[in-house]
């Protein structure tokens, strides 16, 4: 039994291999296997001294070096991949054994897989992975979904290979069957709403003050001591002090401004369409990513209406910075918001009851969007779990505030300047829109009943009516 690995890993790519090394460093026997031995071989030869592998050639081979119950990591391709190394395994393990699903599967595809699963009697674990190549090496932050019988397995092994805060694992049981990859793909999506309001923010800098991305990278180097300290604002100064070695000009310079996406932005937008939940911010941020890559289309607009751009009027240098700095917080706040509010709509729709500030608190290490404020978030759901949204919580509250004539004043110098900012503006729009005291919807549901009779409430009784508008305009009960 002692030669037994403890855990197995197939599919030993960049991110499977570094997870596998990972859970060897922590003293764990893992087995490892990969549809191309040679890439197994690899993994041995270099790093076997960092613990101890159990390599595979066969699948075969690979479940039979496990320790039961079994715990197979499965890291290769969404999709079709996926599903055919699940086919490949089920026929070789036995009731009880667990299957761990650790890339960026589809919420919805690890529903279905848990409950097929689940009658062949095996346990499947939907594991969100968030930090990269580097995370799964040296710690990442783990959303692991599935039944708490595979967690009272699985648990103790992913918080000790997890990043640690304070000393807590960045790793908890969010809920079961999909519950899991449904927050890491709403991470995801928050960090397409970050990334795109860091890049507007860059933006105005850029065309308000002139500045270089030299310059520039140092301005983020000293927001990044403040509020807004996190690892996408740190990395961003890294980004725009790089210099291309070809050209000597700046990296950002020289990379084609068409931004790709893997899909995980798009589910979450998707998603949060059918539950009904008003993700602004992070739509934009996906659609302003899809915009960016439609080449021909940009092409035939600057050769329609030009590409100026008017100056924008800084009479105060540090009072400007000052400005983009206040409404990128504000935008920032509202986007973590947006899918703070997502992640409890899905919980309620599947029944997941996930705890919100756990989903924080393992937020703030190892991930691509942890940062200072995620205790702020934390603490926030410690002091009320049934808060409305984030942004009503005090602190948050306060800080959206403060920052709320920053925030107006930078997109509107943006609008007339032409400088896009389709993240500030519609983060900006959200709260107001959140806080109107009445909106124009009671014209839209008027409009509605006009032409397809779809009926209206009335703010002064009960009751549902229609108006007969191609007849006597009279309303009545529907």
């Amino acid at each position: 039994m002692s030669d037994l690995a403890q855990i197995g890993v197939t599919g030993l790519a960049v991110m499977g291999r570094n997870l596998a090394r990972n859970l060897a460093r922590n003293g764990y026997t893992v087995a490892v296997h990969n549809r191309s031995y040679e890439r197994t071989r690899r993994l041995v030869d270099e790093f076997g001294h960092e613990g101890t592998f159990v390599p595979s050639e066969s699948m075969a081979d690979f479940v039979a070096s496990l320790a039961r119950p079994r715990a197979v990591i499965i890291m290769v391709k969404a999709g079709g991949p996926t599903d055919a190394v699940i086919d490949e395994l089920v026929p070789l393990m036995e009731e009880g054994d667990i299957i761990i699903d650790a890339g960026n599967a589809h919420f919805a595809d690890t529903r279905r897989r848990e409950q097929s699963l689940r009658e062949h009697g095996l346990h499947f674990v939907g594991t969100g992975v968030s930090g990269g190549e580097e995370g799964a090496l040296l710690g990442p932050s783990i959303m692991p979904g599935g039944s708490p019988e595979s967690y009272q397995k699985l648990g103790p092994i992913f918080e000790k290979i997890s990043a640690k805060v304070d000393g807590t694992p960045c790793c908890v049981h969010i809920g079961p069957d999909g519950a899991g990859h449904f927050v890491k793909m709403v991470h995801n999506g928050i960090e397409y709403a970050d990334m795109q309001l860091i890049a507007e923010a860059y933006d105005l800098l850029r065309a308000g003050l002139g500045a270089t991305p030299a310059e520039i990278a140092d301005i983020f180097r000293t927001w990044n001591t403040g509020d807004l300290e996190s690892f996408l604002i740190e990395i961003t100064a890294d980004v725009l002090s790089q210099i291309d070695a070809d050209t000597g000009q700046a990296f950002v310079d020289i990379v084609l401004d068409q931004a790709e996406q893997k899909g995980t932005g798009r589910w979450t937008v998707q998603s949060a369409l059918d539950l009904g939940v008003p993700i602004t911010g992070i739509a934009e941020a996906t659609f302003a990513r899809s915009l960016s890559g439609h080449a021909d289309q940009r092409a035939a607009a600057r050769d329609a209406f030009g590409t100026s751009v008017s100056a924008v009027v800084v009479e105060d240098r540090d009072q400007f910075i000052e400005d983009v700095r206040a409404a990128l917080y504000a935008s920032k706040i509202v986007a973590y918001a947006q899918g703070f509010d997502h992640i409890q709509a899905g919980s309620e729709e599947y029944n997941w009851n996930i705890d919100r500030g756990a989903v924080s608190t393992i937020w703030r290490g190892g991930c691509i969007i942890r940062a200072r404020f995620l205790n702020r978030i934390r603490e926030a759901y410690d002091e009320n779990q049934d808060l409305k949204s984030l942004m009503v919580a005090p602190y948050f509250a306060d800080a959206v505030n403060a920052g709320v004539p920053a925030w107006r004043r930078v997109v509107a110098a943006a609008a007339a300047a032409g400088i896009p900012t389709p993240a500030f503006s519609s983060s900006l729009s959200y709260f107001d829109g959140l806080r109107a005291s009445r909106l124009p919807a009671s014209l839209i549901q008027g409009l509605r009943d006009n032409f397809g009779a779809h009926t209206y409430k009335r703010t002064d009784r009960e009751g549902t009516f229609h108006v007969e508008w191609a007849g006597d305009k009279k309303e009545h009960n529907a």
